[in-house]
């Protein structure tokens, strides 16, 4: 009996010295803590961080929680009894009376000049290049690409003056547009009006844009679809079928100007979702109830670098094209219209054949308009 449970002990003792050993060889190293391999595999930032980057990032980083930030504060607010007609009447003026986004009357220069933004763009650092002066006696459609995941660049570029956009172009007003939808969102409401951005909706381009000379809107044309494929070192440019900001452009006879913005798609990674895969399938269903999707994107952390939904930092440059002139017609035909798309694509293509040896030097591919 004793032989036999010795025998049984020294077979165990074998059989997990073993085991041990061929995992060891599995792993090229030793077998270690979960805590202490994940340390391993997360790239910390140092204790030793000038406090303009600190700045820097804390200012991205409560920009991307803004919105969730929001309600998170007005979900709190509700729950003071003594503030419910207040927020009564704040969800009324929202929803029934409020036609700011529609107009883009709340826009404020003070707040687009305010230091936190300079602080935003000098993240990534996201700048602004111009090719040829815009005369302030006519309104102007900036058609901006790629869309990249959310479109950092296009707020740096056109929701505030950190790049110096006002600089560049004095007498033009930029209005960035954005979905409607996010301006029944309470408080961050608030704050993306003061910065000039508006509602996409056609009513919202048609008043700015019938508002006086020298007013712009921008529209990031992609959209949701192309954000879908918004991976670092490409540019797949959904194009061929949008053609409604065109039209736009034309009813108003505002001169179309091509925006590419090197980098864009390079501040996010995102999981595989090729066509035909599940989690595509899932993300064009939401996208078509919603009227927005929601790539499965990652970035880096406050903390880290390599682990959070936070953007990388990574140079994001806002070239501005040669505008395109067009002839105001209030009812434009497709021949038209296709015309006009074809000299704003050939534009968008000789941007990207200008600079993308010197801002997209670590593209996988070439510029390619997928749909």
């Amino acid at each position: 009996m004793d032989k036999g449970h010795d025998l049984t002990t020294f077979s165990r003792t074998i059989s997990a010295s073993s085991l041990g050993g061929r995992l060891t060889k599995l792993t090229g190293a030793p077998l270690r803590r979960p805590v202490a391999a994940l340390h391993a595999s997360i790239d910390f930032v140092p204790t030793k961080i000038p406090r303009k980057r600190r700045l820097q990032t804390m200012v991205v980083a409560v920009w991307s929680v803004l919105l969730v930030t929001s309600c998170f504060v007005f979900l709190m607010l509700c729950s003071i009894p003594a503030l419910w007609p207040f927020l009564v009447m704040y969800l009324i003026w929202i929803f029934w009376i409020d036609k700011s986004p529609a107009y883009g009357n709340r826009l404020a220069p003070w707040f687009r000049s305010l230091k936190i933004w300079q602080y935003f763009a000098e993240y990534y650092p996201a700048s602004l290049l111009k090719e040829c002066d815009l005369p302030a006696d006519r309104p102007y459609v900036f058609g901006y690409h790629p869309h990249g995941i959310i479109g950092m660049g296009a707020l740096a570029t056109f929701a505030t003056e950190a790049t110096g956009f006002s600089k560049a172009f004095p007498g033009i007003k930029p209005h960035l547009l954005t979905l409607t939808n996010n301006f029944h969102i309470p408080l961050y409401r608030e704050v993306i009006m003061s910065l000039g951005i508006s509602s996409v909706s056609r009513e919202s381009c048609s008043n700015i844009l019938s508002s006086g000379p020298g007013q712009a809107i921008t529209i990031v044309v992609g959209g949701a679809a192309e954000s879908l494929s918004a991976r670092p070192g490409t540019a797949d440019l959904t194009l061929k079928r949008r053609l409604g900001f065109i039209k736009v452009a034309i009813q108003h006879g505002a001169d179309l100007v091509p925006v590419f913005s090197f980098g864009e798609n390079d501040i996010y990674n995102q999981m595989p979702n090729e066509k035909g895969t599940t989690i595509y399938v899932l993300q064009k269903k939401f996208q078509s109830m919603f009227g927005f999707t929601l790539p499965l994107f990652h970035g880096r952390g406050m903390l880290n670098y390599n682990l959070g939904l936070m953007p990388y930092r990574r140079r994001i440059v806002s070239v501005i094209g040669r505008p395109i002139h067009v002839q105001r017609c209030e009812k434009p035909s497709l021949e038209e219209i296709e015309r006009v798309q074809r000299l704003y694509i050939e534009e968008l293509t000789r941007i990207w054949n200008t600079y993308k040896d010197e801002f997209a030097k670590t593209r996988l591919r070439e510029l390619s308009i997928v749909d």
